[in-house]
Formats: structure tokens, C-alpha cells, sequence
């Protein structure tokens, strides 16, 4: 069992934080905090549990009109562009012991979150106060960054903020900013610029929201891949096929669906479909992922025949 709302708030109290409190129904976007919490004088904060592919965890924690570029801060920690992701759903309850829509920096008090590396929005130290749940939403809490540095130097964290909307470049001169907040443990790897950044309409970058693109853009990758197969096996190299690594392809289903079904289901879609809920966010989420599952399904054909080409151009049967 993790810290509960009120031993949290008793620890605030035994470290003599100044905070105020707010109790309120149940809310899971900070949309709907602001409808309660929204005038009390503070800032609404947005928390985000993420992971990368080698299965280390990060919480950050921004102001709530903050703009964090997922693709930007994952090549900032020199994880490659397409190096994070939403940590998965099973991982809230394991490690930061709290229920969806509870992420908190509060949440490392417990010694399950020992290794979560915290990043935290440097806008919380213009702000007078700033608004966080207390391990539960259905109350919020409004400190300074003086209280909260209090309380995470209290559990031994020394509090790191960084400008979360900066965009330095990466490259061979040019390491990555923020590579010492990676968890220790595991080798970060250089991530080399490309020579042409995507970025839309207004000239930005794309933001974490844009998942849907780049989940169809990596399944087009391996089958321009394949195109080239015969090439190389001429000169008598295999080719890599990441796309035959059956977990990576599914945990690009559940985090992709997970994904999907969170943003789904809002305290306004509930109003609005009630008890048809359910099957309303089971077709939008088909209508979704029907052409992200084509593209994957098309993988792993191009994968079967690229298999079976390299096996029947070096297979030598014995000779009797």
C-alpha cells in the first residue's frame, strides 16, 4: 500500500507547508479541476507519467498551459525523438501507487517511485501558488515551489526545474540537455539531427498529441524496408526486421488503445451519451485504430515473405 491522501497531508503538516485545501467530486482532466478549483488563486498544474523503451519512468509536471512537446523532451534526454511514451495504466498502481488521474510529484513520497525521475516546469517559480492533487482527485491542494521544494528534499529529492517549451538542438557537438535526468542504470544514447525537423502548418513542431501520425508513420518505415531486401541480400547481409519483436508489437496495441480509450471518456462525453457510453467509445476507438492495425497486420506480412525470400535463396540442401 502507498501513502494515502491524508498521511500526505499530515506529512505536509509535520514539515510545516503552508498549503490550502480543496475538496471536490471526482475529476480526471484539469479541465474539469479548474470548474471547482479554477478561482481559488493558484496556478492548475498537468502531470504526466511517462516511459521509455527501456522501461524507465519520469513524471512531469508542468503548468497546465505549458506546452510539452513529447518528441522534443525525449530528444532532450537523448532518447531519440521517438523515445517516450505514456507509461501504461497497470504502472500508476505498481509504482506511484495512485488510481488514474492522480499523477502527482507527491506520489514519489513512496519507495516504490524511487527510481522515477521528476522534471518540473520552471513556470512554477513565477507562480505565487500552484494547484496538485494530494495522491486523490477528488481533492486539490495549493502550495508555493518553496513548499513543494520542502517536501521533496524532505523524501531526498533535489527538485530540477527546466523550461519545458525550450527546443535546443541535439547532434555530435550538441549532447543532450537534459541527459542527466535519465534514470541511472541504462547507457543514453546519442540522437543524431536529421536534416530536414517536421514540423506543420504554423512552422512548430508536432506535438505528443499528434500520436495517431506518428504510430502510422513508424508502420510505413520496415515496409519501405523490405522493398530493399533483395538488394541486400545479394551483397549477403541480412536485413534487421524490428517488426518481428512480437512485444514491441504489442505493447504498441495497448498503449495505443489505452491512449485512445483515456481520451475518450471525459466528464462531457459522459453527459452527453450516458448509458451509451460504451459502445460510443468502442466505435470511435475501431474507427481509430482500424487503419493502425492495417498498417501493422501489413508489417507483418511484408516480415513473413521477407523471411521466407532470405530463407529460399541461402537454403543448400546436403548433396548425397
Amino acid at each position: 500500500m502507498g501513502y494515502s491522501k491524508d498521511q500526505l497531508l499530515a506529512r505536509l503538516k509535520e514539515l510545516q507547508i503552508d498549503f490550502s485545501q480543496y475538496e471536490h467530486p471526482v475529476v480526471l482532466t484539469v479541465e474539469a479541476q479548474a470548474k471547482y478549483v479554477g478561482n481559488v488563486g493558484g496556478a492548475l498544474s498537468k502531470n504526466l507519467f511517462l516511459k521509455d523503451k527501456k522501461h524507465r519512468y519520469y513524471v512531469v509536471s508542468a503548468l497546465a498551459d505549458t506546452k510539452v512537446d513529447m518528441k522534443v523532451l525525449s530528444q532532450r534526454l537523448g532518447l531519440g525523438k521517438g523515445g517516450l511514451r505514456m507509461a501504461p495504466e497497470e504502472a500508476l498502481g505498481e509504482i506511484l501507487k495512485v488510481p488514474l488521474g492522480c499523477v502527482t510529484p507527491f506520489a514519489l513520497v513512496n519507495e516504490s517511485a524511487s527510481h522515477v525521475s521528476l522534471l518540473l516546469d520552471k513556470g512554477f517559480k513565477t507562480q505565487e501558488r500552484c494547484i496538485f492533487h494530494p495522491l486523490s482527485n477528488d481533492m486539490s491542494i495549493s502550495l508555493n515551489a518553496f513548499g513543494l521544494d520542502k517536501f521533496l528534499k524532505s523524501i531526498g529529492r533535489d527538485p530540477t526545474y527546466i523550461d519545458l517549451e525550450a527546443n535546443p538542438p541535439v547532434g555530435k557537438d550538441q549532447p543532450p540537455d537534459l541527459a542527466s535526468l535519465v534514470p541511472s542504470g541504462s547507457t543514453v544514447l546519442p540522437d543524431l539531427p536529421e536534416k530536414t525537423p517536421s514540423q506543420d502548418s504554423s512552422g512548430n513542431h508536432p506535438s505528443a498529441g499528434n500520436h495517431s501520425t506518428a504510430v502510422t508513420a513508424k508502420a510505413d518505415k520496415p515496409s519501405s524496408a523490405v522493398q530493399n531486401v533483395k538488394e541486400k541480400s545479394v551483397n549477403g547481409v541480412r536485413p534487421s526486421i524490428p517488426s518481428t519483436d512480437t512485444g514491441k508489437f504489442v505493447e504498441e496495441l495497448l498503449d495505443r488503445t489505452s491512449t485512445l480509450l483515456l481520451s475518450e471518456i471525459s466528464e462531457d462525453s459522459i453527459k452527453r451519451h450516458g448509458g451509451q457510453l460504451g459502445a460510443e467509445v468502442a466505435n470511435n476507438i475501431k474507427k481509430c485504430l482500424r487503419e493502425d492495425l492495417k498498417n501493422l497486420a501489413t508489417i507483418f506480412k511484408n516480415t513473413a515473405y521477407t523471411e521466407g525470400f532470405y530463407a529460399g535463396t541461402h537454403y543448400q540442401p546436403k548433396r548425397l
